[in-house]
């Protein structure tokens, strides 16, 4: 009988893997390293009858590293790791004897399937997996397809059931992108590093640091925290004035009008103002608008958008957000977390997928609600030809996930329904006032439908006292006219999803390596998380990026 190996990313990925495949049928044992599985059924493949072994690695099986002698700090120059230093693939973790378990697992198999995750980093473990396992495999088939890959983006039985009846081939181009990015950041990060800690040791021993490492995604990271640190040491508040109204008309709710002209930074002429309209003990009607105004659903959910949300209204950092993303997919209750795509596909059961979260006790009413009267088309996103947005594979319950896991799982889902409900309606009203000379508005807003909002509360319109009728012409008493004095407050500093944001914007690092970067800068002193995620860079942290700005370009 034949062997067929197959190989996943985690554990975790195998057995979940290993069940759905074998419909609970697989035999287990524990590998040679301790660390990872081993799962064994029989089954049909390629028409024939065969024993499937089902395992893992855990993450990557190998990493750069310059060879030896150019590790002696003291001995090399800087420079030298740019082009002379010759670099090796080393074991990722040698504690793990990664290669020697896949070896023993894949002596004489022959055929070989892929179950890495479906990004260019499971592209790349693909191919180390096969530098590993190639050269001890069954070598009668010559000419023969014996490597195969799955491609799938959730742990769920009809994902993982399509994954194995179409099955692909791994991707040399795009793992040879991540060697190539590897080899760069190594020489450019080791290289910098070596450098500047060597340059500064001594020198100022105020630094806090014994090495104070650079890196090409990880230095603009700081950057974006250290520029707005700047511009908060050099804001100069200026006092500007405002002036405020408040009108009633008989028993109603008095209303606070706003000043069109907002604000006036000289003293002298807000008193004009508040002059000339100080005389007047009524304000006129002059204008009534009423417009029906909708408020739009959001966009399917992606990696950043994920991590933007879980660090402001979560107060989850991007680092923790991920890993507990990672397990919910492994775990089969959300489709892979990391995506930079925006649109669902045109086949994608988005019915079928809304219908699970029928009968969950949260949003159950509001799910039956929209299959009764028929789901929305999402907006149009953007496709990377990724994976599909972050979407919930099965419901959940916080009993079954508590803490964390399911204050992530809900919002992931309610964002899901969010963007196929319908979007929120509202009727806002503007009325225009005239005191004196100045003119004043005061606006409401009245929902109409709720639309998305309704899974979405913190989104929705506030409720307001809503207007009495009134037209142009009409004259209210003025209860109060005042001049209040302010001043400009200068910004804060960034918060986690504000530099997320930037990062997005100006390219620096991928949905993958974003918290990564981020989780680096603070892990190395050169900032500090204070409240409200706020990322506040430390005195090593400005000094070194103000030391790069005199470098010049």
């Amino acid at each position: 009988m034949k062997t067929v190996l197959m190989v996943a990313e985690k554990p975790s990925l195998a057995q979940s893997i290993a069940k759905i495949l074998s419909k609970g049928c697989a035999t287990s044992r524990k590998g040679l390293n301790g660390a990872c599985s081993v799962h064994d059924y029989t089954g049909s493949f390629q028409g024939q009858s065969v024993r499937f072994k089902m395992t893992s690695v855990c993450g990557h099986v190998m990493s750069l590293d310059f060879i030896g002698k150019y590790n002696n700090w003291d001995k090399v120059d800087p420079a030298e790791l740019f082009s002379k230093a010759p670099t090796e693939k080393k074991e990722a973790n040698p504690k793990l004897n990664m290669v020697k378990f896949l070896q023993v697992e894949g002596r004489g198999c022959d055929y070989i399937v892929l179950w890495l995750d479906c990004d260019k980093e499971g592209e790349n473990i693909c191919f180390e997996v096969l530098d590993a396992v190639q050269p001890v495999m069954n070598r009668s088939h010559t000419g023969e397809h014996t490597v195969y890959r799955a491609k799938f983006s959730s742990i769920t039985d009809t994902d993982i059931m399509n994954a194995m009846n179409r099955l692909g081939e791994p991707n040399k181009n795009e793992a040879l992108s991540v060697d190539a990015r590897q080899e760069l950041d190594l020489r450019i990060g080791c290289a910098f590093t070596r450098f500047q800690t060597k340059y500064f040791q001594g020198k100022y021993g105020n630094l806090d640091s014994s090495l104070i490492s650079f890196g090409p995604c990880q230095t603009p990271t700081l950057g974006f925290c250290v520029e707005r640190h700047d511009k908060i040491q050099s804001f100069k508040p200026e006092t500007y004035w405002v002036l405020q109204v408040k009108v009633s008309r008989g028993q109603e709710h008095p209303l606070t009008l706003d000043w069109d002209r907002v604000r006036v930074f000289d003293r002298e002429i807000a008193q004009m103002f508040l002059n000339l309209t100080k005389t007047s003990r009524e304000a006129k009607v002059e204008s009534v608008t009423k417009k029906e105004k909708a408020k739009q659903r959001p966009q399917a959910l992606n990696t950043v958008e994920m991590l933007r949300v879980a660090s402001s209204a979560l107060g989850m950092g991007p680092q923790h957000t991920m890993q507990i993303a990672e397990r919910l997919y492994t775990q089969g209750y959300i489709s892979y977390p990391r995506t930079e795509t925006t649109h669902y596909p045109e086949n994608f059961d988005l019915k079928g997928t809304l219908r699970q979260q029928a009968n969950n006790p949260f949003w159950g009413d509001t799910v039956k609600a929209l299959l009764a009267e028929n789901i929305n088309r999402p907006r149009k996103g953007s496709d990377a030809g990724d994976h599909p947005p972050i979407t919930p594979m099965r419901s959940a319950t916080e009993a079954e996930l508590g803490g964390d896991a399911w204050r992530l799982y809900e919002y992931i889902t309610r964002h899901f329904i969010a963007t196929i409900s319908y979007d929120c309606k509202y009727l806002q009203t503007s009325i225009g006032f005239c005191v004196g000379c100045e003119r004043f508005t005061s606006t409401c807003k009245e929902v109409i439908s709720p639309g998305f909002t309704e899974v979405m509360p913190w989104l929705g319109i506030p409720m307001e006292e809503s207007f009495e009728s009134c037209e142009r012409g009409d004259k209210f008493n003025v209860d109060e006219i005042k001049l209040l004095e302010k001043q400009t407050c200068p910004p804060d500093y960034l918060t986690e999803a504000e530099l997320i944001t930037l990062m997005e914007k100006h390219g620096i690092g991928t949905d993958a390596s974003i918290p990564v970067h981020i989780n680096n800068i603070c892990q190395r002193n050169y900032v500090t998380v204070e409240s409200g995620r706020r990322l506040k860079p430390t005195s090593l942290g400005i000094v070194l990026v103000h030391g790069y700005y005199k470098i010049g370009k």
